[in-house]
Protein backbone atom coordinates (compact mmCIF):
# COMPACT_ATOMS: atom_id res chain seq x y z
CA UNK A 1 0.00 0.00 0.00
CA UNK A 2 1.34 3.40 -0.89
CA UNK A 3 1.88 6.12 1.68
CA UNK A 4 -0.94 8.16 0.13
CA UNK A 5 -3.40 5.30 0.72
CA UNK A 6 -2.17 4.96 4.33
CA UNK A 7 -2.81 8.67 4.91
CA UNK A 8 -6.34 8.44 3.45
CA UNK A 9 -7.11 5.31 5.51
CA UNK A 10 -5.77 6.89 8.70
CA UNK A 11 -7.74 10.11 8.11
CA UNK A 12 -10.96 8.13 7.55
CA UNK A 13 -10.33 6.08 10.69
CA UNK A 14 -9.74 9.20 12.82
CA UNK A 15 -12.72 11.11 11.34
CA UNK A 16 -15.26 8.29 11.91
CA UNK A 17 -16.02 9.08 15.60
CA UNK A 18 -16.40 12.79 14.85
CA UNK A 19 -18.75 12.18 11.93
CA UNK A 20 -20.75 9.63 13.94
CA UNK A 21 -21.37 12.29 16.60
CA UNK A 22 -22.99 14.56 14.02
CA UNK A 23 -25.78 12.08 13.37
CA UNK A 24 -27.25 11.78 16.89
CA UNK A 25 -30.01 14.27 16.15
CA UNK A 26 -32.43 15.78 18.62
CA UNK A 27 -32.45 12.72 20.90
CA UNK A 28 -28.83 13.20 21.95
CA UNK A 29 -27.87 12.78 25.62
CA UNK A 30 -27.18 16.51 25.88
CA UNK A 31 -30.82 17.38 25.16
CA UNK A 32 -32.07 15.37 28.13
CA UNK A 33 -31.78 16.09 31.88
CA UNK A 34 -28.52 14.88 33.37
CA UNK A 35 -26.69 15.02 36.67
CA UNK A 36 -24.58 18.19 36.81
CA UNK A 37 -22.25 16.60 39.36
CA UNK A 38 -20.60 13.24 39.93
CA UNK A 39 -23.16 12.28 42.56
CA UNK A 40 -26.42 10.57 41.72
CA UNK A 41 -29.43 12.28 40.26
CA UNK A 42 -32.81 10.62 40.22
CA UNK A 43 -34.11 10.79 36.65
CA UNK A 44 -37.41 9.16 35.74
CA UNK A 45 -38.84 9.18 32.21
CA UNK A 46 -36.67 12.08 31.07
CA UNK A 47 -37.32 14.35 34.07
CA UNK A 48 -35.58 14.84 37.39
CA UNK A 49 -37.37 13.09 40.18
CA UNK A 50 -40.26 10.75 40.65
CA UNK A 51 -43.73 11.14 42.13
CA UNK A 52 -43.27 14.94 42.39
CA UNK A 53 -40.05 14.75 44.44
CA UNK A 54 -36.85 15.59 42.58
CA UNK A 55 -33.42 14.59 43.90
CA UNK A 56 -30.79 16.47 41.85
CA UNK A 57 -27.96 15.44 44.17
CA UNK A 58 -27.38 12.56 46.56
CA UNK A 59 -24.12 11.16 47.87
CA UNK A 60 -22.61 9.26 50.78
CA UNK A 61 -19.41 10.81 52.08
CA UNK A 62 -16.65 8.23 52.16
CA UNK A 63 -13.01 8.11 53.28
CA UNK A 64 -10.00 10.02 51.99
CA UNK A 65 -8.71 8.54 48.69
CA UNK A 66 -7.00 5.23 49.40
CA UNK A 67 -8.62 4.96 52.83
CA UNK A 68 -11.68 3.02 53.98
CA UNK A 69 -14.68 3.12 56.24
CA UNK A 70 -14.45 -0.09 58.27
CA UNK A 71 -17.09 -2.79 58.56
CA UNK A 72 -19.71 -1.76 61.17
CA UNK A 73 -18.70 1.91 60.69
CA UNK A 74 -20.97 4.90 59.97
CA UNK A 75 -21.21 7.34 57.07
CA UNK A 76 -23.26 10.50 56.44
CA UNK A 77 -25.72 10.82 53.55
CA UNK A 78 -26.25 14.18 51.85
CA UNK A 79 -29.40 14.84 49.80
CA UNK A 80 -30.71 17.81 47.86
CA UNK A 81 -34.44 17.55 47.19
CA UNK A 82 -37.15 19.58 45.49
CA UNK A 83 -40.89 19.11 45.94
CA UNK A 84 -42.71 19.86 42.67
CA UNK A 85 -46.06 18.65 43.98
CA UNK A 86 -49.14 20.70 44.84
CA UNK A 87 -48.73 20.39 48.60
CA UNK A 88 -45.86 20.20 51.11
CA UNK A 89 -44.25 16.82 51.65
CA UNK A 90 -42.00 15.28 54.30
CA UNK A 91 -39.09 12.84 54.15
CA UNK A 92 -40.15 10.51 56.97
CA UNK A 93 -37.56 7.73 56.90
CA UNK A 94 -34.63 6.24 55.01
CA UNK A 95 -33.63 2.60 54.72
CA UNK A 96 -30.56 0.93 53.22
CA UNK A 97 -31.65 -2.72 53.15
CA UNK A 98 -28.94 -5.10 54.35
CA UNK A 99 -26.15 -2.56 53.70
CA UNK A 100 -26.65 -0.61 56.95
CA UNK A 101 -29.13 0.75 59.42
CA UNK A 102 -30.30 4.21 58.31
CA UNK A 103 -30.92 6.91 60.89
CA UNK A 104 -32.88 10.09 60.11
CA UNK A 105 -32.31 12.67 62.86
CA UNK A 106 -35.71 14.31 62.24
CA UNK A 107 -38.28 14.39 59.44
CA UNK A 108 -37.20 16.72 56.62
CA UNK A 109 -39.90 19.18 55.53
CA UNK A 110 -40.21 19.82 51.78
CA UNK A 111 -42.20 22.99 51.04
CA UNK A 112 -43.53 23.27 47.48
CA UNK A 113 -40.98 24.62 45.00
CA UNK A 114 -38.14 25.11 47.52
CA UNK A 115 -34.74 23.38 47.24
CA UNK A 116 -34.02 21.57 50.52
CA UNK A 117 -30.65 20.14 51.56
CA UNK A 118 -30.68 17.34 54.11
CA UNK A 119 -27.36 18.37 55.62
CA UNK A 120 -26.10 20.48 58.44
CA UNK A 121 -23.08 20.70 60.74
CA UNK A 122 -24.28 17.30 61.91
CA UNK A 123 -25.71 15.24 59.01
CA UNK A 124 -29.43 14.55 59.21
CA UNK A 125 -29.08 11.12 57.60
CA UNK A 126 -26.51 8.56 58.76
CA UNK A 127 -25.91 4.97 57.74
CA UNK A 128 -24.72 3.00 60.78
CA UNK A 129 -23.37 -0.54 61.20
CA UNK A 130 -22.16 -0.96 57.62
CA UNK A 131 -22.32 -4.59 56.48
CA UNK A 132 -19.02 -4.18 54.57
CA UNK A 133 -16.12 -1.77 54.42
CA UNK A 134 -16.43 1.14 51.97
CA UNK A 135 -13.54 2.64 50.00
CA UNK A 136 -15.35 5.14 47.76
CA UNK A 137 -16.67 4.55 44.28
CA UNK A 138 -19.35 2.06 45.37
CA UNK A 139 -23.07 2.82 45.40
CA UNK A 140 -25.64 1.84 48.02
CA UNK A 141 -29.35 1.53 47.29
CA UNK A 142 -31.50 3.72 49.54
CA UNK A 143 -35.26 3.84 49.94
CA UNK A 144 -36.58 7.31 50.80
CA UNK A 145 -40.04 7.26 52.38
CA UNK A 146 -42.09 10.45 51.83
CA UNK A 147 -45.46 11.25 53.39
CA UNK A 148 -47.15 12.04 50.05
CA UNK A 149 -44.80 10.84 47.31
CA UNK A 150 -44.38 7.39 48.85
CA UNK A 151 -41.16 5.38 48.53
CA UNK A 152 -38.47 6.50 46.11
CA UNK A 153 -35.49 4.20 45.54
CA UNK A 154 -32.15 5.38 44.23
CA UNK A 155 -28.54 4.20 44.06
CA UNK A 156 -26.38 6.66 45.97
CA UNK A 157 -22.63 6.78 45.25
CA UNK A 158 -19.95 6.81 47.95
CA UNK A 159 -17.80 9.87 47.18
CA UNK A 160 -14.21 10.09 48.49
CA UNK A 161 -13.48 12.91 50.94
CA UNK A 162 -11.47 14.95 48.41
CA UNK A 163 -11.78 17.69 45.77
CA UNK A 164 -15.20 19.40 46.05
CA UNK A 165 -16.16 17.06 48.92
CA UNK A 166 -13.10 17.99 51.03
CA UNK A 167 -14.99 20.90 52.63
CA UNK A 168 -17.38 18.48 54.37
CA UNK A 169 -16.45 17.23 57.85
CA UNK A 170 -14.32 14.08 57.66
CA UNK A 171 -16.05 10.80 58.47
CA UNK A 172 -15.34 9.70 62.03
CA UNK A 173 -13.62 6.33 62.24
CA UNK A 174 -12.33 6.43 58.66
CA UNK A 175 -9.10 4.52 58.20
CA UNK A 176 -6.52 6.62 56.30
CA UNK A 177 -4.66 5.35 53.27
CA UNK A 178 -1.55 3.37 54.19
CA UNK A 179 1.64 5.40 53.97
CA UNK A 180 4.28 3.85 51.77
CA UNK A 181 7.38 2.76 53.62
CA UNK A 182 10.56 4.43 52.39
CA UNK A 183 12.82 2.21 50.33
CA UNK A 184 16.50 2.28 51.18
CA UNK A 185 18.65 4.01 48.59
CA UNK A 186 21.66 2.34 47.05
CA UNK A 187 23.99 4.60 49.05
CA UNK A 188 22.31 3.62 52.32
CA UNK A 189 22.54 -0.07 51.35
CA UNK A 190 26.27 0.30 50.59
CA UNK A 191 26.86 1.99 53.97
CA UNK A 192 25.13 -0.90 55.68
CA UNK A 193 27.61 -3.40 54.20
Amino acid sequence: MTSRRWIVAAAAFLAAPVLAGCSVGFDANTTKPYAPVEAAALIDQGAYGKQSVHVPQAFILGPEPGGSIPWRGSVPVYLTMLNNGDSPDTLQSVSAGDAASAKLAAPVQLPVGQLVKAEAATPQITLEGLSKALRGGEALRLDLQFANAGTITLDVPVMPHSREYASYPAVEGAVPAPTPSPKPTEAAEEEAH
